[in-house]
């Protein structure tokens, strides 16, 4: 298409020729803003499901202190359990 389209362009001599000049840079240009477009479509996307995955962290970070600090908290109401009988048999 090109061919026909720069055969066509420069039997109008060299204003044919930069028409066809403009015309290539023209597709060349749309065709890197839509490859920009798609790249930014993917970082965004990206950078959505990286905030849902640092939440998910977060909370299971949460969940973990939680029951580190209840089992800790078992852990001392046995040894005080123990403690009692060992005070009751004495």
């Amino acid at each position: 298409m090109e061919a026909q389209v720069m055969g066509a362009m420069t039997q109008f001599g060299v204003a044919g020729l930069v028409c066809w000049m403009w015309l290539s840079e023209r597709r060349a240009s749309a065709e890197r803003e839509r490859q920009i477009t798609e790249a930014h479509t993917k970082l965004i996307r990206q950078d959505e499901g990286q905030r849902v995955l640092i939440e998910v962290v977060r909370e299971n970070t949460r969940a973990m202190a939680a029951l580190e600090s209840g089992q800790r908290g078992l852990g001392e109401a046995i040894d005080r359990l123990g403690n009692r009988r060992e005070i009751k048999q004495a």
